[in-house]
């Protein structure tokens, strides 16, 4: 969840790790800093708590300047969001780190290292790593090779970036479960967590890959694999426009990027839909063949991840004709799992990176499942590169920590899992099948018209202004959209929102319904519509305000208590797609009534990278 942003140049880099971190905010943290090899030939450093624009104040009121520089944002795992615990940390004046990650073994190495005489003057595990790297040093004066020693020690996930007073012209650094990427220049190049934070300086990356060490100078990248050997690693130049990290005429990021799906919803339908099916082949050469022995499906993610996972089931069940089982990830990971013969683990995930989703990948491998395949926004991620079969979501950069496109993309994907498992298996009809293809080519333009109820949703949010508390209502698919629409309003507006089935109200829910508990609802006109109605009259018959999102053709009205805001008809299968995007415009526009920080809510991180 910290972000990490290296440089080695020509020229003072300062301001190119500063934007870094700005770019990198959206992963969430509480502190941030940078060390540089100072035109004085020494090492300084700067560090703050709280947000950017605070380290930023301080540099420009007391500027540090030089050629070699690493800088971070750290989201707190050991030790409080204090100056003390913020990144860099630094080893007798000579050696400067930063770090993504967990070390799991930092309490003996900690004992170990002050056995030998190294002080500590911070709480975390971050500051184990440097000191035992200038243990190694004694030992060795190259710094790449004292780093292969160092990591060699450390259990846990680390991403590092390292710089030394005594060999001011390199950039080290180790990936080991958290993701770093290097960017190259003409004369300089550069590290981070994530090429966004260095695309105002290049176009051209090259992503590490686990257990690779690089040492990076000006004018050369030199990489070693796990094994030690030396490697080399693919040149990508990435496309995405400069535009992603810039939010143009939208307020806040996360408007921006509800704004942006149908454009993404039709980037990820790209060269997946043939005339009247889904094309099998694009999950992969040897899909076909894979899908024809799938008899389960095992879905496995966190978050609005798990949510898509739980709309997936109602496909997979009842289009394909397929078992399947959706858990959270972080607890599939702890538990003993039976596994039914010919069983597809899925793993769902925005970053690729998720570090109970990678976990449970892993331990997936050794359970006997029949394969692999990962949903993912990420291309280059870990999780795509362990994974069988790749579907990705091309819903580009995610600055707001709460999903929002994302989640959408993950839901066409997996909707094209669905299709694509039936018709190998021939367990969805031909003409099912081209008929849900044909409302998927349509799906961008419902969503564009979804978008344009901005306005009347905006409205409705007023009804939210003094709430404190908000229950969710749907049934069959639409329950994990009113899961989904009640973390969103949690998220970013800090009120308290539950969902329910809405068939469950009577059996403990109604005992909250009151005027003070807001009651928001999806209703598509499909064959639980009439149930759903008379769930809905309980709720007023307790006094409880109804927000109700129907289809238009859903027969339902406005009256005392009720507000009914018509929705688009579409097919009842893609429903959930649709019925997304009104209760994440409910949840901005409340956030934004009651002052929050949309982009950065409190005590959340984008990239969740730890347990």
């Amino acid at each position: 969840m910290c972000g990490i942003v290296g440089a080695v140049a020509e020229r003072n880099v300062t301001a190119i790790l500063l934007e870094g971190l700005k770019r990198l905010e959206y992963r969430g943290y509480d502190s941030a800093g940078v060390a540089l090899f100072s035109n004085a030939g020494v090492l300084e450093r700067r560090r703050r708590v709280g947000k950017v624009t605070e380290l930023e104040q301080s540099l420009a009121g007391d500027p540090l300047a030089g050629r070699l520089g690493i800088a971070h944002v750290r989201w707190a795992t050991h030790g409080a969001p204090t100056e003390q615990n913020a990144h860099p940390h630094f080893s007798n004046g000579e050696l400067a780190i930063v770090h993504n990650g967990i070390i799991e073994n930092h309490e003996p190495l900690r004992e170990r290292l002050q056995g030998l005489g190294y002080a500590f003057s911070s709480d975390t595990d971050t500051e184990v790593i440097v000191h035992l790297l200038h243990h190694k040093l004694q030992d060795t004066q190259d710094l790449t090779t004292a780093l292969k020693a160092t990591v060699k020690e450390l259990h846990g996930a680390y991403g590092l970036a390292v710089i030394s007073a005594k060999q001011p012209d390199r950039l080290v650094a180790a990936r080991s479960g958290s993701p770093l990427v290097v960017g190259l220049g003409l004369g300089e190049n550069f590290l981070a967590s994530d090429q966004l934070a260095l695309r105002q300086v290049t176009d051209r990356f090259m992503y590490l890959e686990e257990g690779d060490i690089a040492e990076i100078r000006r004018d050369s990248v030199l990489i070693w694999n796990a094994d030690g050997l030396p490697a080399e690693r693919e040149v990508v130049q990435h496309r995405e426009g400069a535009e992603a990290a810039d939010k143009g005429e939208f307020r806040h990021f996360m408007l921006k990027e509800i704004h942006e799906q149908p454009k993404v919803v039709q980037r990820t339908l790209e060269g997946h839909l043939g005339q009247e099916q889904v094309l099998v082949q694009a999950f992969g050469p040897q899909a076909a063949e894979l899908f024809g022995k799938v008899r389960n499906v095992q879905i496995v993610a966190c978050g609005t991840s798990y949510h898509a996972g739980m709309v997936a089931r109602y496909w997979l069940e009842g289009l394909a004709g397929i078992p399947c089982q959706v858990e959270v990830a972080s607890e599939f990971r702890y538990r003993k799992v039976v596994v039914q013969p010919d069983t597809l683990f899925v793993s769902i995930s925005q970053s690729g990176e998720t570090a109970d989703t990678l976990a449970a990948l892993r331990n997936a491998k050794e359970l006997g499942f029949l394969a692999s395949l990962a949903i993912c926004n990420v291309g280059i991620s870990s999780l795509v590169r362990e994974s069988d079969l790749t579907l990705l979501t091309q819903a580009g950069p995610e600055i707001g920590v709460a999903s929002t496109k994302a989640f959408t993309t993950q839901l066409v994907a997996l909707m094209l899992l669905t299709l694509s498992i039936g018709q190998v298996k021939g367990t969805l009809s031909a003409d099912v099948e081209a008929e849900l293809v044909e409302e998927l080519r349509r799906l961008p333009t419902r969503l564009g018209e979804a978008l344009a109820m901005d306005s009347t949703v905006e409205k409705v949010a007023e009804l939210f202004a003094e709430k404190n508390h908000t229950l969710f209502l749907g049934r069959g698919a639409q329950f994990p959209v009113a899961m989904e629409g009640a973390l969103k309003l949690k998220e970013i507006s800090y009120i308290h929102a539950e969902a329910y089935p809405a068939g469950e109200l009577k059996h403990g829910p109604l005992a909250l319904v009151d005027s003070d508990m807001p009651v928001v609802t999806v209703a598509p006109n499909n064959e639980l519509l009439e149930k759903l109605k008379s769930n809905l009259q309980e709720v007023r018959a307790r006094g409880g305000e109804l927000i109700v999102f129907a289809d238009e053709q859903a027969g339902m009205n406005s009256g005392i208590g009720t507000h009914v805001i018509p929705m688009p008809h579409i097919v009842d299968a893609l429903a959930p797609i649709l019925y997304t995007i009104p209760l994440q415009l409910l949840s901005y526009y409340v956030a934004v009534l009651k002052g929050t920080d949309v982009d950065q809510p409190r005590n959340l991180a984008k990239s969740v990278t730890v347990e």
